[in-house]
């Protein structure tokens, strides 16, 4: 697939997200029984911490190695999470603790095909780099793996968003390649997944 409305590669400077906390929440037992999917979202932007500790939860570094809150088959790391909001659409540095712009496009409409997900605060995106995934493993397999990786993260979501009080539902309705399009995306690169955070309808 060749990109038709690629990304440029540099559009603003990055947007430092504050540390994250690492700390609270809800017990683990407690955040399993509440785990559940939402597709209602107040409109209300999260706050800078919040999402911070969100992505640190999606796949952030935990400990020395690079490695990450979620596992990942044979370490490869392909899964990248953008992040989709009102002003932009983001790249995740989980080194640096900073959203990259991509796009000053609202594009929060593309990443899905149900109606909330146009007006909902936050939606993440899951995107494959096939690339990364060398070695023995066939193209199926990478496909399996990096749909296996993105369930790890996703699930990482889940229990943060539980843990914290967010709304949020995995989504797997999407134009996948008019989203990749106009993600500006490479051949190499496949959108597994999106999710949408929010806090609750009230």
């Amino acid at each position: 697939m060749t990109s038709l409305n690629p990304a440029p590669a540099i559009i603003g400077e990055p947007i430092g997200l504050p540390l994250p906390t690492k700390l609270g929440g809800r017990p683990l037992m407690e955040a399993l029984a509440a785990r559940k999917s939402s597709r209602e979202f107040a409109l209300q932007q999260l706050d800078p911490l919040i999402l911070s500790d969100l992505l640190w939860a999606a796949c952030g570094i935990n400990r020395r190695d690079d490695y990450r809150t979620a596992p990942s088959a044979r370490n490869w790391q392909e899964i990248d999470v953008y992040v989709a909001l009102a002003r932009g659409l983001f790249l995740f540095d989980p080194h640096h603790s900073q959203l990259d712009w991509v796009l000053r496009d609202d594009i929060r409409a593309l990443t899905g095909q149900q109606e909330f997900v146009g007006s909902a605060p936050v939606n993440l995106i899951y995107v494959a780099d096939l690339t990364r995934m060398q070695g023995s493993a066939d193209r199926d397999e990478q496909r399996f793996y990096a749909a296996l990786d993105t369930g790890f993260i996703a699930q990482n979501v889940y229990l943060f968003c539980a843990s914290a009080g967010l709304a949020t539902v995995v989504r797997g309705l999407i134009d996948r390649r008019a989203l990749a399009l106009r993600m500006g995306l490479r051949s190499e690169q496949r959108v597994i997944a999106a999710q949408t955070v929010g806090y609750p309808a009230t």
